[in-house]
């Protein structure tokens, strides 16, 4: 509740969900008092599974991330007027650097590690000017902190550089350490889904879940299905009624195996 905005530092979450009216009576939140454990079941929001051949996945953890901004300053000048070798363009700037992150990143040979560039901010952000300003977001993902540790690393290295002339500067804005799901409920997920006969795979979740803040109260686990070609968060985003009825059914089946005990 006390977690403050990067936009304004003055405000907290706790603020901004009272000034909401969305706050809602406290005894109505989820709490150990009044819950033994949490189940979720979702879409995977990627490919895996369906590559693998497998309906149901037996999630295990949401991994560890990071998110920096990287943030370039240039001088503003006419596109049309101002001569190639004296201009200071925050753009070009950050395209080398980002180039810059993905070729060292890879060297670092860890194929499960994922990275996004997926904000930018570009100012004036006009054609007939040259950028004064460009800021892009860093988002990196991997179950094991000492690999994100070398990620971030590189990262903050783009501050002790130039880039086409501009100056770099390298801001934190916010990470997350990798969260274990409960092993008693992902054994009755796994244990579910093998006396169903229901095809299935350990996974890790690379996306953030709700069932990652109850972890801290609570024993929790994840039930992964099938996401069409892996997409998710677009329009073609798509699984099928009978990989959910699929999930809904293992998690049935686990739900009850904790009830037993």
């Amino acid at each position: 509740m006390k977690s403050q905005s990067i936009l304004d530092p003055t405000k907290t979450f706790g603020e901004a969900l009272e000034n909401s009216g969305f706050k809602g009576d406290k005894k109505y939140r989820l709490s150990p008092e009044n819950y033994l454990y949490m189940f979720e079941t979702h879409i995977e929001q990627g490919p895996i599974l369906e590559d693998a051949g497998n309906d149901i996945g037996v999630v295990d953890c949401v991994l560890g991330m990071f998110n920096y901004r990287l943030k370039f300053y240039g001088q503003t000048t006419h596109a049309g007027t101002f001569p190639m070798p004296k201009r200071l363009d925050a753009f070009l700037a950050a395209a080398q650097a980002l180039t810059y992150l993905h070729e060292e990143i890879d060297k670092l040979g860890y194929s499960d590690l994922v990275y996004t560039t997926g904000e930018v901010v570009c100012h004036p952000c006009v054609h007939t000017c040259v950028p004064d300003f460009f800021d892009f977001s860093f988002d990196a993902r991997h179950e094991k902190p000492e690999v994100l540790e070398k990620v971030l690393a590189i990262v903050k290295s783009c501050a002790d550089k130039t880039w086409a002339g501009c100056k770099c500067e390298v801001e934190k804005a916010w990470n997350r350490d990798t969260v274990y799901w409960d092993k008693q409920l992902v054994s009755y997920v796994k244990a579910a889904a093998e006396e169903l006969g229901v095809s299935h795979q350990y996974i890790h979740s690379g996306a953030g879940h709700d069932a990652q803040f109850a972890a801290y109260m609570l024993p929790t686990t994840m039930i992964f299905v099938q996401s069409k070609d892996g997409l998710s968060h677009c329009e073609p985003e798509f699984s099928s009624v009978k990989h959910c009825t699929e999930g809904a059914t293992v998690m049935l089946n686990a739900v009850l195996k904790a009830d037993s005990e």
